[in-house]
């Protein structure tokens, strides 16, 4: 039987480069052949071939209600018949803008866009203006989108200077990007001794979901705020992952009951907030808001900003999450799945360690929770490749690289944690014990 998996991968990699237009659904990271989505409902997609998967990637995050809720695709259908697009503005972004700020307490404004990059980008850029500093403070293994200054790696030595990571960054533009390592105090307390006066913002996952699932511990989060407070630098949490993804309030409500009165300066959210549609933002007090254009220095535009199909997808997917329960079902379902996966890897003796915060999760190939990215390039990729082909096998798909987070959705049926389960314990079996 022909794999139209590969036929449409073959196709692809003659006009599109790496056959992908996102660098990770190559699977380079893990070999094979990419499944091409054909449909996707629920918890479940199909692929080219007609097989089905039970889905954790979720689009990376936004499906939080799985694929295809009744509620949001009758007000998306809805919308669209109004148009596509206008280039004025709607009363849907005024409405979503006062969902987000209802729901976040640290926010006063915000400015919707069409992607977390931008959101990030924008943010950067916003700080810089409102302080009139230059410098900006990210950590090794945390995302932010593919802007020029946060494609940048650690160098030598404490509160060190970046070097790019990708072709066509000059070494000039990530020269104010500091990076230090996640989880140091050592060396966030040595950056602000040294740059405090000229730090605009300190940008943070606070549960950093691009080296899987790693958490700021709760000091070290202390610490970003007490230094940013101190210096007069912003603290930016970038929440588009955790964002309504963790928690209804997002991840800053989760330290903020563990850290009373805790809250960042200004938000970058996404995924969520569009419910799969391109639709991302950015916000914070007003006094810093205010800054932006049109009524402030600090220029930003965008053509598709508050797409209105976007904002009806966006809204719709906010209502769903808001009705009473929802949240403490959806942690219930990814702590079964966690709990699970943990348990058949320690029957198996696979080292396993597991994570997880609302409806996202991560593990590890090793005994322990790793704290920074150094300590997650330890896992054993080899083996994590052999347990992502086993599941994918199986009708399992899970993230093909180590170091993304999963996602758990409404959909998820208590069948398809036992189904998961079940196939990862006949994998674990399969991979060599460790001594």
């Amino acid at each position: 039987m022909p794999d139209r998996n590969l036929d449409l991968f073959e196709r692809a990699k003659t006009l599109i480069p790496g056959g992908v237009n996102s660098p990770v659904r190559a699977f380079r990271a893990v070999g094979g052949t990419p499944r091409f989505v054909q449909r996707a409902q629920g918890a479940h997609f199909w692929d080219a071939n007609g097989q089905r998967y039970i889905d954790y990637i979720g689009s990376w995050g936004p499906m939080i209600l799985g694929h295809g809720h009744p509620a949001v695709l009758e007000a998306v259908q809805t919308a669209a018949l109004d148009g596509f697009s206008f280039g004025a503005p709607t009363e849907r972004e005024v409405e979503l803008a006062e969902a987000i700020v209802a729901l976040v307490p640290s926010l006063e404004m915000v400015r919707l866009v069409s992607s977390g990059t931008e959101a990030g980008m924008s943010a950067i850029r916003l700080a810089r203006g409102a302080t009139g500093r230059r410098k900006i403070i990210k950590f090794e293994g945390c995302y932010h989108g593919h802007a020029d200054a946060l494609l940048v790696k650690a160098g030598s030595g404490l509160a060190t200077f970046g070097n790019p990571t990708s072709a066509g960054v000059p070494p000039e533009v990530v020269q104010h990007t500091l990076v230090l390592e996640y989880n140091n105090l050592e060396q966030l307390d040595a950056a602000f001794a040294e740059h405090g006066a000229d730090i605009a913002c300190l940008m943070i996952e606070p549960i950093a979901g691009n080296m899987n699932f790693v958490r700021a511990s709760l000091p070290f989060m202390a610490r970003c705020r007490e230094l940013c407070t101190r210096h007069g630098a912003l603290l930016v949490f970038d929440e588009v992952m955790t964002g309504f993804r963790v928690a209804l309030g997002g991840a800053q409500s989760v330290y903020a009951r563990q850290l009373p009165g805790f809250e960042p300066d200004m938000t970058v959210m996404g995924k969520v907030i569009g419910g799969g549609m391109p639709l991302a933002a950015f916000g914070g007090k007003r006094a810093v808001m205010e800054q932006l254009a049109p009524l402030g220095p600090v220029y930003q535009a965008g053509t598709l900003s508050g797409n209105p199909v976007a904002t009806a997808c966006g809204l719709a997917t906010l209502a769903e999450i808001r009705r009473p329960g929802f949240f403490e079902a959806l942690s219930a379902r990814t702590r079964q799945l966690v709990d699970g996966l943990k348990a058949a890897a320690d029957q198996a003796g696979v080292p396993f360690s597991v994570d997880a915060e609302g409806g996202m999760f991560g593990f590890f190939l090793m005994p322990g929770l790793p704290q920074n990215y150094q300590a997650v390039m330890k896992t054993e990729g080899a083996r994590f490749n052999a347990l992502f082909h086993g599941l994918l096998d199986r009708g399992v798909y899970i993230a093909p690289a180590l170091y993304e987070a999963g996602f758990v959705s409404a959909a998820h049926s208590e069948q398809d944690i036992a189904d998961t389960v079940a196939a990862a314990s006949e994998v674990f079996k399969t991979l060599p014990r460790v001594a």
